[in-house]
């Protein structure tokens, strides 16, 4: 007896390699699936202005990175011991401006490249409402009094037109790109239980029209599994709004199915024994096995290496030389 629905899984879509550069943009959920992905040694970058929640400020990040902007002065505020940019998050706020403004600019610099250089961009949309400040939609309202703000819900042409627009216009430097979206499980309580389900309803609407627009664009159904195949309260953080780490693991298993072949799997397996060999605490760190245990890891990442030269296991063998050079002493 079956006691939970299951949600049909987009396989085949596309397959996502460990040679792909990999660009994440928006919410929260972004950056767990994100994480994920790193620690799996994909090649990625995660939120280069930070977290963003609505389409629009997604888009305008976008069309920064493509432009090039070099952000100035004028493009800053200060409030409450503070500098911080409206398409920024407050990690990059700082009490000094150049400061700031190094951490937006460095950050903006690289990620410029990237995305013209990108194979997948996964975009992950958290809300459908936004807080307009002389007449422009900001990413970030830093806490500031909601008065100094227009709050309203995008509507899906709106959300379509804009995207549409900046997609196809990073397709024009960067052809290979493949595109997928999704819609962040996570629950806006402050729009309303109502406002949310309009919300994200406005999200879905949106990108079933996109998708009809844009080629190679494709969404991956995270939002379903968690209000259908996980719809229980166990499921969820303590706040019963974001998903439990158990929640978020089992949707990265569904992102498995679906995108990664088998031999991505075998590499995600691979790397997996080597995390745990790293992960060991020696009975005994002066021992003779365990120096020949350190040896065998650093054997193991540097085959990986040889067959994935692409990867970064920079920091790993640097952590078990390290722990080598204790028996020379």
């Amino acid at each position: 007896m079956e006691f939970r629905t299951h949600v049909d899984l987009p396989l085949k879509q596309m397959e996502i390699h460990h040679s792909d550069r990999l660009m994440l943009f928006g919410s929260c959920f972004s950056e767990n699936i994100g994480e994920l992905l790193a620690d799996n040694k994909f090649r990625i970058d995660i939120n280069p202005f930070g977290v963003l929640y609505n389409p629009l400020s997604v888009s305008e990040a976008m069309n920064e990175l493509l432009d090039r902007k070099n952000y100035h002065v004028n493009d800053l505020f200060y409030e409450y011991g503070l500098w911080h940019s409206w398409m920024h998050h407050s990690s990059f706020s700082s009490i000094d401006q150049s400061t700031c403004l190094e951490q937006i600019n460095s950050r903006l610099k690289q990620a410029a490249t990237l995305i013209r250089e990108a194979d997948v961009l996964i975009c992950t949309f958290g809300s459908a409402w936004v807080y307009e400040k002389n007449g422009k939609v900001v990413g970030n309202c830093h806490k500031m009094p909601e008065a100094l703000f227009i709050r309203r819900l995008l509507n899906v042409d709106e959300i379509v037109k804009t995207l549409s627009t900046t997609l196809m216009r990073l397709r024009k430097q960067n052809s290979k790109i493949r595109i997928l979206l999704t819609v962040s499980p996570i629950r806006h309580r402050k729009d309303g239980l109502h406002g949310n389900q309009i919300s994200k309803s406005t999200l879905l609407l949106a990108i079933h029209k996109l998708q009809k627009v844009v080629s190679d664009c494709y969404y991956f159904p995270s939002y379903e599994i968690m209000m259908d195949e996980l719809r229980d309260y166990r499921f969820y953080s303590d706040d019963m709004l974001h998903p439990s780490s158990l929640a978020i693991d089992y949707i990265w298993e569904c992102f498995r199915q679906c995108y990664f072949s088998p031999s991505t799997v075998q590499i995600i397996n691979e790397w997996a024994d080597i995390t745990k060999q790293l992960k060991h605490k020696p009975f005994i760190p002066s021992s003779e096995s365990y120096r020949e245990f350190l040896n065998g890891i650093v054997l193991n990442l540097n085959q990986l290496k040889r067959k994935l030269p692409y990867i970064d296991i920079k920091k790993e063998l640097e952590q078990c030389q390290t722990q080598l050079k204790t028996f020379q002493k």
